[in-house]
């Protein structure tokens, strides 16, 4: 979206269509008359639109009997948004989207008024240049949205905290955090693995995630939970969802795995 947003700056009313309301793609058609690499791409991208077309207008019990066929003969299952920005993704999953954008760049006159942002002898070129990194990336393994979040464990996220605290101990590698969760030799019961799901669910809130950001973050945080009880400190952190702030305070002591028998 970002790049569109950018190639459609100031662009010239021929070089985008009197009549096209998809400006990317008429920008795309009218550079592959002159260009091959972005010729090959607006090939790919009718062909793609039209697998698209053909799976819209087919009935809804042959699609199970398609997928039984090779796999040339399937569908690539596009979302709404890859249709949206089906040219620049193309361009980047074919490794040639910065070379399309400086071949634009070499070419700005033809395409482009004098305040554009691609005729700009500065911003043109660079971002050009900010493209080659993503198109050397190979797109070929979906992701979920938690994907970064989910691979480490609970009690080595509780191990980054202790590193990233004031007071770091200097703990032997072997002795790991336990989160004052006791483990028993016993075959565990549902109602134990309940308990260290939820237990590793609350460490992996507590640092930044797919579903919330953790805007603050700070530790030995003094709390007093009752007026004849000391002080406890603990770690303080702040949290933003898709509607509400959340503030949680966790004992150092919890943190640490050295609860034992405290109240």
């Amino acid at each position: 979206g970002v790049v569109e947003a950018c190639l459609l700056h100031m662009l010239k009313r021929r070089a985008a269509g009197f009549l096209r309301t998809d400006k990317v793609a008429a920008l795309f058609t009218k550079v592959g008359k002159t260009y091959a690499i972005a010729g090959d791409v607006c090939k790919k991208v009718q062909e793609l639109q039209q697998q698209v077309e053909s799976r819209k207008n087919q009935p809804n019990g042959q699609e199970p009997l398609k997928r039984q066929g090779s796999s040339a003969s399937k569908t690539p299952v596009l979302t709404p948004q890859a249709i949206k920005h089906i040219w620049v993704r193309t361009a980047l999953i074919e490794k040639v989207l910065d070379k399309i954008v400086q071949y634009i760049v070499d070419n700005c006159s033809k395409y482009y008024e004098k305040e554009a942002l691609l005729a700009d002898p500065v911003c043109g070129p660079i971002l050009a240049s900010l493209l080659v990194g993503p198109c050397a990336l190979e797109y070929t393994k979906l992701k979920t949205a938690d994907h970064y979040w989910t691979d480490p464990s609970a009690d080595e996220l509780v191990q980054r905290h202790r590193i990233h605290g004031v007071h770091g101990r200097q703990d032997s590698p072997s002795k790991r955090p336990a989160l004052g969760i006791r483990k028993r030799h016993s075959s565990g019961s549902t109602s134990e693995d309940r308990f260290a799901a939820s237990a590793r669910e609350y460490v992996e809130s507590l640092h930044q995630n797919s579903r919330t950001h953790l805007l603050y973050g700070k530790n030995n945080v003094l709390v007093q939970p009752k007026d004849d009880l000391e002080a406890v400190p603990g770690y303080l952190s702040l949290h933003q969802s898709a509607d509400s702030l959340t503030l949680k305070w966790t004992p150092n002591q919890l943190m640490n795995g050295t609860l034992g028998d405290s109240e």
